[in-house]
């Protein structure tokens, strides 16, 4: 009787994992600019679909489940979840907002039948809303606007709907796209309204909205099987999975199938292991239909824009460009007297490897090995894109030294092009002078200029090489009270030389503590970034120098001690609170004869070549 209980709970197992009804879809991508609550609005699907259990301690923006994505406060990964409304399925794929993951939005868009645009009922379409709007409407998708935050005091959801409108209009979008639907929401809340005056208690608008709006996915279940994967994800037991969508026939578990790769060839494979999206959770199928969004393991080297077919009925679909990398740094091993102290691994094999399983997933990275060193150089879409990795890497337990950022250049019909990015800042007007000085230096060229109250909103062109180092800048120039918004735009040809970082460094001389009394005495030839008792070495930057030189100075110096005590003198030292860095603000402040030594414990800025003399001789 033991044995026979046993055999019904597996079967029962077995039935609730493998098996999968057929039901209509409708797949549906969330995107939005930065903090317009794209990850607040899915948490409220998933809450009232009833993905959660009454007692189940559910967590704010539950999607962003990576560390650095909670730290920050924003997606970094595209991710999926799966709600069901009135027998309907809705896949929903929760985009970044940030410009420097724009390509992971780009794979997004071509899979999905439509997508809910968020936009902050106060500041209006930004700069990524129009990225990803454009994208949306090449693609003939017709978009659902959620304009968010109307609770706000200073919201302005009328205006901001005119806005859109203009956007829409000027991003050529056809007439059934002008007819896109309006939906007025409080996405913390859970609450969205058909009309700014109307009541709700819940997403019931929106919902209906969406069914009503997209035409479920056609059962296209008799044809030849055509998917297409859009991201890839990976295991370590599994290995290398492709996300991406079932457009014709159906996908099993255990099946042969041929993938039409990037290069034109055909490879033939198996599946191993096939997962639809129930809730937050995969669960393993037995097969899938037509319409569904399925991840797939067994094909190792599958990649984006590849398309599964049966075998000998190949039908690729047009393949997914991936955006090129438009800033580059060198990774170096870790060679400063600290090495080894804090982080476990520590050798190019270890960097190699860590970066090669990157490129797993990373599809918007490009690496690449120097010639002549142990480096390793590595492509991205920004300061941001590349410095997640280091941060990932550190908290990893890996130390690497990295060097000054670099814009890559394109050569096009015979000239140098660089890269540009859209820039729009927000600051008093009494800071405005300062930053549109600074940005023309910088070759940037206004664009337009309006004044809103005692702020002015300012819109830029400046090439991605003069914003290297400025954010700082800015915060300073402007009490932090300014912000700036950036996004890539296009490629034209080269602007001509920017400035760099106007004052030296102050490099300490000898390896030992900082002490008090030689910071203090220091504290006349610049700013500080380190404390007493931080431990120092040979080439080490301590502090910024207050003229253009660099600086080689004792940090480790004390007091002479005698028996002999003067009234005043001995009194306990103040010394201004040091310049601590993120790692993005010490990627900006580098120069090109200088890197940043990242550990799982610390982030310190060094010269290339540590000894003083050496670096006379090499500056020579």
């Amino acid at each position: 009787m033991k044995n026979t209980n046993k055999e019904v709970e597996f079967n029962f197992i077995r039935e609730r994992v493998f098996r999968v009804d057929k039901r209509e879809i409708i797949n549906l991508a969330v995107i939005a600019h930065v903090d317009a609550g794209k990850s607040t609005l899915v948490d409220a699907f998933l809450n009232q679909s009833g993905v959660f259990r009454e007692n189940e301690d559910v967590v704010d923006c539950i999607m962003d489940s990576n560390d650095l994505e909670r730290e920050r406060g924003i997606t970094i990964y595209s991710k999926n979840c799966a709600i069901e409304h009135n027998g309907v399925k809705i896949n929903i794929v929760d985009t970044p907002g940030h410009a420097d993951f724009s390509s992971e939005v780009e794979r997004v868009i071509k899979a999905v039948d439509s997508a809910i645009l968020i936009v902050d009922a106060t500041e209006g379409p930004m700069p990524q809303t129009r990225f990803v709007l454009k994208k949306s409407l090449e693609k003939g998708i017709k978009p659902i606007v959620f304009i968010n935050k109307i609770d706000k005091n200073n919201q302005r959801a009328e205006e901001v709907h005119d806005e859109i409108i203009d956007l829409f209009i000027e991003l050529s979008a056809d007439d059934e796209q002008l007819e896109f639907p309006v939906i007025y929401g409080i996405a913390v809340e859970g609450k969205a309204f058909f009309e700014l005056d109307h009541e709700s208690e819940n997403l019931d608008p929106l919902f209906e909205t969406i069914i009503e709006s997209v035409d479920s996915y056609l059962d296209l279940d008799d044809e030849p099987l055509q998917m297409q994967v859009y991201d890839l994800a990976y295991d370590d037991y599994l290995g290398r999975m492709g996300i991406g969508r079932v457009y014709k026939g159906t996908i099993k578990d255990g099946q042969q199938v041929e993938v039409y790769k990037r290069d034109g060839s055909t490879k033939k494979g198996k599946i191993t292991k096939l997962s639809v999206y129930e809730g937050l959770k995969q669960n393993a199928v037995e097969e899938t239909h037509s319409g569904e969004i399925v991840s797939i393991a067994g094909l190792p080297d599958i990649s984006i824009g590849e398309t599964v077919c049966e075998v000998g009925k190949v039908d690729p679909l047009p393949m997914i460009e991936i955006a090129e990398p438009t800033l580059a740094m060198y990774f170096l091993v870790n060679d400063s007297p600290f090495a080894g102290l804090e982080g476990d691994y520590l050798t190019t094999r270890h960097l190699k490897a860590r970066l090669e399983r990157e490129l797993e997933v990373n599809v918007g990275l490009r690496v690449e090995k120097a010639e002549n060193t142990e480096a390793f150089k590595v492509s991205g879409r920004g300061e941001l894109h590349l410095s997640i990795l280091l941060e990932n890497m550190r908290r990893e337990g890996y130390e690497v030294s990295v060097s000054k950022p670099e814009v890559l250049m394109k050569e096009i019909n015979g000239k140098k092009h660089e890269p540009i990015e859209k820039v729009m800042v927000e600051l008093p007007e009494k800071y405005s002078g300062t930053v549109i000085n600074k940005l023309n230096q910088r070759k940037g060229i206004m664009h337009s200029m309006m004044p809103e109250g005692d702020y002015v909103h300012l819109e830029y062109l400046v090439p991605t090489r003069g914003l290297i180092g400025f954010r700082s800048e800015f915060i300073n120039d402007t009490s932090g009270e300014g912000t700036l918004i950036r996004s890539f735009e296009k490629y034209e040809p080269f602007k001509g030389e920017v400035p760099k970082r106007k004052n030296g460094v102050l490099i300490s001389n000898q390896q030992g503590t900082a002490m008090g009394y030689a910071l203090s005495n220091l504290e006349a030839r610049g700013e500080m970034f380190i404390e007493p008792g931080t431990k120092v070495y040979e080439g080490m930057i301590i502090g910024l120098n207050s003229r253009e030189n660099d600086l080689t100075v004792n940090a480790c110096k004390n007091k002479k001690l005698t028996n002999v005590r003067a009234s005043g003198s001995d009194d306990s030292i103040n010394l201004a609170p040091a310049k601590k860095f993120t790692l993005e603000q010490a990627l900006e402040f580098i120069e090109d004869d200088e890197l940043v030594e990242i550990t799982p414990d610390a982030i310190r800025l060094r010269k290339k070549t540590l000894n003083e003399k050496m670096r006379l001789r090499n500056n020579k």
